[in-house]
């Protein structure tokens, strides 16, 4: 029986502080409904000039190219013999000199229980719906999409426009294409229906989204929680609340960057990894990094450490890492003082508590690197520094990719206390490079999809594990199974041609993952990796398909296994 639950808006807040189907499937139609009145929105007759590889010649043609374009870039990522419907208008939204909302967007319907699902008792967005049954389930559009016509005007976000080319030229613009990429994914699938503030399900029926979110705190999939509460918990578990999908998580290491960190290094007692977000300005982090000595930055006016005023004790910062407190001015201004002073590099100490967040601004006189480190981080380094020096390099993890859990499962936007219409149904603001689903629109984006492809291959709308690499990925690097097929257990054999960090994990033919057999350094050569056919909770695993998947040393490989009945 379908079921049609009530209307869904994500609302992407950008610039704050910011199995198979019926048939064998096309390329998606995606048909722009205009919905905006005469003389407004779409139907702007305001005279412009063609830019950037926009030919309208009038302010609503270009937002209406700008749409349009959108639309055919997913419709050639994704299949669908249904046309995918958009309801679209630009009216005035939320929006200030600085901050604003730029757009929402959100599925019109969810569907359970449609000829075609995977899962029963499983709500669907509308769209990836129709697609899995090959019909249309739904007389309404698949996608309402509001975007924020006042952003073209000075009162919403200063002297930024909206930039209607598609060259990625915007300047000093917003471009408006990523924004419009961001949106249309979150009514194509990328959120969860449920309340990210109560954890409450709509209709108390857990989602296709919700299926591959995982609290690493407790083990369970957020369609495995038993209530309301473990839920709403989970969605303030900062760093732990992970997309447990194969498909971005076999890809990501091809995507992300090892993530910046802060590496102390004297004195002893506070020595150690203090993790860092690295700002959209500024010079580049390697792997090798830089070391200086930190030094806090002293502008003689309360709060004293912001560098918002002359520096007092800018002299002392050549050759240094300059230590900044966020606040009261730009993070531009702050590094751009500091950088004319001498100094290396920027360490910006958040304000408040928890995590640190992206830092926004362009200009691209600013070469030195700068990253921001949580409150309690820099305290510690301040403390140390009232009895002497403190050295560090800043660096990129040599592990750790920015943006995924040291398991190596993506992580998602999971801040505390909870930001209705971000929190959860984004990747989290800590990768690097910027990804389209994040919950701020960053200047980085352009017309690139990323991991967003692969999410939506995990949750249905392309055929999975299209993203699993050839066991034979690169010369003496090997992967078999035997026995394959198997009963009660198979052995994983690798050739690795050199030593370094190895990960074996086993997951289901719905791309979660079952068991974790590997993660640790191995030399070069022959190993095998036993499964005994059980999950990591020493459960007996049903007979079926499932797929390991292999990681070492940049090299990444997919075999499929059938296990059989006893």
């Amino acid at each position: 029986m379908e079921r049609i639950g009530k209307i869904l808006r994500v609302v992407a807040v950008a610039l704050a502080l910011l199995t198979a189907s019926v048939s064998a499937a096309r390329a998606a139609t995606i048909l722009i409904v205009n919905n905006d009145g005469v003389g407004e929105g779409f139907n702007d007759p305001t005279p412009v000039s063609p830019i950037g590889g926009n030919s309208g010649t009038t302010l609503g043609a270009q937002r209406l190219f700008i749409f349009n374009h959108a639309a055919s870039l997913w419709g050639a990522i994704l299949p669908s013999n249904v046309t995918i419907r958009v309801l679209a208008q630009f009216n005035p939204q939320t929006c200030s000199a600085t901050s604003g909302v730029l757009g929402s967007a959100g599925a019109r319907s969810a569907h359970a229980d449609f000829p075609g699902a995977e899962f029963p008792n499983m709500y669907y967005h509308q769209a990836l719906a129709n697609k899995l049954s090959g019909t249309d389930l739904s007389t309404l559009e698949d996608i309402n999409a509001t975007f924020n016509s006042d952003v073209d005007n000075a009162v919403c976000l200063g002297d930024a426009n909206w930039y209607y080319g598609i060259d990625g030229n915007e300047v000093a613009d917003i471009e408006l294409l990523p924004v419009v990429l961001h949106e249309l994914g979150h009514g194509l699938g990328f959120a969860t229906f449920a309340n990210s503030s109560t954890g409450a399900f709509l209709d108390n029926t857990p989602d296709i989204f919700a299926h591959f979110l995982l609290n690493k705190s407790t083990g369970l999939h957020w369609d495995e929680m038993g209530n309301n509460n473990l839920r709403k918990n989970s969605a303030t578990n900062t760093g732990n609340l992970v997309w447990d999908g194969f498909a971005v998580n076999f890809r990501a290491p091809n995507v992300l960057q090892h993530e910046p960190e802060v590496l102390v290094l004297s004195p002893g007692s506070i020595a150690g990894s203090y993790a860092a977000l690295q700002g959209e300005f500024g010079g580049p982090i390697d792997g090798t990094g830089i070391t200086a000595d930190i030094v806090l930055v002293t502008d003689g006016v309360v709060p004293v450490n912001d560098g918002c005023e002359t520096f007092v004790n800018g002299a002392a910062l050549a050759g240094k890492f300059a230590l900044i407190d966020r606040g009261l001015c730009t993070f531009v201004v702050k590094v751009a003082a500091a950088q004319a002073s001498g100094a290396i590099g920027v360490i910006v100490v958040n304000n408040v508590a928890g995590a640190p967040i992206p830092m926004g601004g362009t200009d691209p006189s600013i070469t030195i690197p700068a990253v921001m480190i949580s409150q309690a981080d820099g305290t510690t380094i301040k403390n140390a520094l009232l009895s002497g020096v403190v050295s560090a390099t800043l660096r990129r993890h040599p592990t750790l990719l920015a943006g995924a859990h040291p398991d190596g499962e993506m992580k998602m936007y999971a801040p505390s206390p909870v930001e209705p219409g971000s929190s959860v149904s984004h990747f989290d603001a800590t990768a690097f490079p910027d990804l389209l689903m994040e919950p701020a629109i960053n200047s980085g984006l352009h017309d690139d999809v990323d991991l967003t492809r692969e999410l939506f291959e995990d949750i249905g709308w392309l055929t999975r594990l299209t993203a699993a690499e050839p066991a034979a990925a690169a010369p003496g690097f090997r992967v078999r199974s035997a026995p394959n097929p198997f009963s009660p257990a198979t052995t994983i054999s690798l050739d690795l041609p050199s030593a370094g960090r190895t990960r074996v994990a086993v997951y289901d033919i719905q791309g979660r993952l079952v068991k974790r057999l590997l993660d640790g350094w191995m030399p070069a050569g022959r190993h095998g990796i036993a499964w005994d056919g059980s999950d990591d909770h020493g459960r007996r695993a049903a007979a079926g398909v499932y797929f390991s998947r292999i990681e070492s040393n940049g090299l990444r490989a997919a075999e499929r296994l059938v296990k059989l009945e006893r």
